[in-house]
């Protein structure tokens, strides 16, 4: 299957700064592909290329196998874009805001209408539609922001940190929005400053910095990188040492120990293997209290490779 965006060796350079350096990447269509880099990375650079309001010095952009540049008309009515400043007219109410830019769009009365209604529910602002946006919190105003990049029912939707500042009950809605649109087909280019969001929602992770791809895949795959496994701690109501040899014969169990009522396994895939930890625990006689484990995450590689936390 073709790809909905499809990225080849994209570089900019502005003076003697190359901001992006020959950046491939791909987002398949019901993906959502997250782009996580520090500040000054290159992904908001990355993305006006990717949507066409910036023009970039090499490289080759696709929305669904056409070129797409500044200049390109079709390609970028498949796009909705979500920057990271609100596009809002204030004095308007949600739906007057939505209705102007239906128009621009290039939507008819009808279809309009339709269109408007749907996506006020997808974000969840169907019940305030009709009040002033000024009326609204700064996550309100996000979601309605998200609301104008699908009115056009892209084939691609780039959200640019869309949770910035917004609160809980906001950055849920517009989480759960994005899952719903994977679920229907929607490519999604995502950045976020939040790595909780990049492990709750994306399919595949590029980390980015110094404008280069440093490192690409699914979860999994990145945490792979860091040859590190699964930890998991049990609390036992006794007999924990007696229960360390039978663990330790257990297929998928590195290293296991236990003393008083706690017992630590480093495995391999965790949460496979606990049905037959916990039965090997039943059969030994062993009472189990309490199950944790612990997996490498997402905030574990970023630092590995880049050196970096995320928020720097």
């Amino acid at each position: 299957m073709m790809p909905v965006l499809e990225i080849t060796d994209l570089t900019k350079r502005y003076g003697d700064l190359l901001a992006v350096d020959h950046m491939s990447f791909a987002v398949e269509e019901g993906e959502t592909y997250g782009l996580l880099g520090p500040n000054g990375a290159g992904k908001t650079t990355t993305i006006s290329m990717v949507v066409g309001v910036l023009d970039r010095d090499g490289g080759e952009v696709l929305i669904d196998g056409l070129r797409h540049d500044v200049t390109s008309v079709k390609t970028k009515a498949l796009i909705g874009y979500v920057p990271q400043e609100l596009a809002l007219y204030p004095d308007l109410t949600a739906r007057e805001n939505l209705r102007f830019f239906g128009h621009l769009y290039g939507l008819t009365a009808r279809p309009a209408r339709m269109r408007i209604t749907e996506v006020l529910e997808l974000v969840e602002l169907h019940e305030r539609a009709d009040e002033a946006v000024t009326k609204y919190s700064g996550g309100m105003m996000r979601r309605l922001n998200i609301a104008i990049g699908l009115l056009n029912r892209p084939r691609l939707l780039v959200l640019d940190e869309p949770t910035a500042g917004v609160d809980p009950h906001s950055r849920n809605a517009i989480l759960e929005s994005v899952q719903r649109l994977a679920a229907e087909g929607v490519a999604t280019l995502y950045t976020t400053h939040y790595m909780e969001e990049a492990e709750r929602l994306c399919d595949r992770v590029g980390i980015v910095d110094a404008g280069h791809m440093l490192a690409e895949g699914t979860r999994r795959e990145l945490v792979g990188l860091l040859d590190e496994h699964d930890r998991v701690i049990l609390r036992v109501a006794d007999g924990a040492a007696r229960a360390v040899p039978t663990l330790r014969d257990l297929p998928g169990v590195l290293k296991a120990g236990g003393e008083d009522g706690d017992l630590e396994l480093i495995v391999n895939e965790a949460r496979s293997l606990l049905p037959a930890i916990i039965g090997a625990l039943g059969e030994a006689g062993v009472e189990v209290r309490s199950v944790e484990v612990r997996e490498p995450d997402l905030e574990s590689v970023f630092l590995h490779i880049t050196g970096k936390a995320l928020r720097d």
